[in-house]
């Protein structure tokens, strides 16, 4: 591992195409490594866990950094004190997806805002909340969905409600705290508990033509599953973004069974697996990222797809 490696910390690392593509990138970019190395940890994972995976890559120079995924919340809230620096994302949302070291320093970031934005501009309208008078439903009040909402809250033509689900009141508790610390109106969001398949059912059905329904609770990748039972009806004309664009993908079945007979625009999480990697690296790497080049990184990667 000549010039150091790379970390990428997540559950299932080495079924991720990025295992495939990173050497690729590092080739256009003409990165020190060429080297990925996975840090799988359960979705249980726990707080020594995380100390000890962040210690590790503290104090390893070798090691210059790392991209997190579905541990980001989990590994903040044990690990912070070890970082030198934390971005704004980082510390109001609790969580961190990007390590990287810069003069000995030890730094954090929370990118997914920036990258869930990146990818939703490349399929959601400008001004399409204000044209239509849709809603935005996100199915999941973790890391991703904090991500989500953080940026839907920021959009020009923010829509007029944003209902958040969830299985967990610990973890909608904490999205609404985080936006209450942002300043987002509390009107604009609702919070649903979904103690039954049925509260999302009645969500979806509840939501105008044209909405927009995300799957960020992660079922699908981690874990087997979808957030909305079979049966359940996505609103006519919705736009439906899955996260993931691995794993079993219960949810992006859902939705193109319904695509034709509900009109539906589905879309899934390639390019946002895009974006969020090529962002991390350029982090950790302290490059610049440039369209054109995400654009070749991209068309690259995508036999691997």
């Amino acid at each position: 591992m000549t010039g150091g490696y790379m970390g990428f910390v997540g559950v299932s690392t080495g079924a991720s195409s990025i295992m495939s593509i990173f050497p690729v990138w590092a080739e256009i970019l003409g990165l020190p490594t060429r080297t990925l190395v996975g840090h799988d940890l359960g979705v249980d994972a726990t707080p020594e866990q995380y100390l000890a995976l962040v210690a590790r890559i503290r104090d390893d120079p070798r090691h210059l950094g790392a991209l997190v995924t579905t541990h980001k919340m989990g590994l903040y809230a044990a690990t912070h004190s070890l970082f030198d620096e934390l971005d704004e994302f980082s510390t109001l949302c609790g969580e961190i997806s990007s390590i990287s070291k810069r003069g000995g320093a030890l730094i954090g970031h929370a990118k997914d805002p920036i990258t869930v934005g990146l990818a939703a501009a490349e399929f959601l309208p400008a001004g399409h909340f204000a044209a239509t008078g849709a809603h935005a439903v996100c199915l999941g009040a973790g890391g991703a969905g904090t991500a989500l909402t953080w940026y839907l809250a920021e959009r020009d033509d923010a829509p007029e409600r944003i209902t958040v689900t969830d299985t967990s009141r610990e973890r909608l508790d904490h999205l609404r705290d985080v936006h209450r610390r942002r300043g987002t109106p509390d009107a604009l969001i609702d919070y649903v508990l979904a103690s039954s398949p049925q509260a999302t059912t009645d969500v979806l059905a509840a939501a105008p033509a044209g909405s927009f329904v995300v799957n960020a609770s992660g079922l699908g990748k981690d874990r087997p599953g979808s957030p909305v039972s079979d049966g359940a009806l996505f609103p006519e004309r919705a736009i439906v973004w899955e996260f993931n664009y691995r794993g079993t993908l219960e949810f992006l079945a859902q939705a193109r069974d319904q695509e034709a007979t509900s009109g539906l625009q589905v879309v899934d999480g390639w390019r946002y697996f895009i974006h969020g990697w090529s962002s991390v690296i350029a982090e950790v790497f302290g490059l610049t990222l440039t369209d054109e080049l995400v654009g070749r990184l991209s068309e690259a990667a995508r036999e691997y797809r």
